[in-house]
């Protein structure tokens, strides 16, 4: 299956692959992720007590506080990072975050990406010039 959408343009081009991790909640990346282990630290969360280090993580969209950005930042200085973020809609919190902290991130695919990747499957990301080509194994 193949999904297409939009890229950071400030990445460059690139090819990423790796397991996904998704949810179908949004995150607040402050208070949900703790940024020295990379888990899923809020209770009740359906990813609770899992790990997005060296994953493709999904998930709806970002919510919450502007401090944000600096949990995906923390998260790269402590190689817990995401290898990729996939959103379905882009917030300025995990753009900029994922910006900053030199993450790449996918959005606005012709399908919902929270429906579609499942945890566990193989996804394969090509970007070029701020366009994405997501497939799913």
């Amino acid at each position: 299956m193949r999904l297409e959408g939009k890229a950071l343009r400030s990445m460059g081009d690139m090819r990423i692959e790796g397991e996904a991790i998704v949810t179908s909640q949004p995150i607040t990346l402050l208070g949900f992720v703790d940024a020295v282990t990379g888990k899923i630290v809020e209770e009740g969360h359906e990813l609770y007590g899992q790990s997005i280090a060296g994953k493709v993580f999904v998930f709806p969209k970002g919510v919450g506080s502007t401090v944000g950005p600096y949990v995906l930042l923390n998260l790269k200085k402590n190689n817990q990072a995401p290898l990729v973020v996939i959103n379905r809609e882009s917030d300025q919190g995990t753009i900029s975050g994922c910006s900053v902290a030199k993450i790449p991130m996918v959005y606005r695919l012709d399908r919902d990406p929270t429906e579609v990747i499942q945890t566990g499957d193989h996804v394969v990301i090509e970007i070029k010039d701020g366009h994405a080509e997501v497939y799913i194994d």
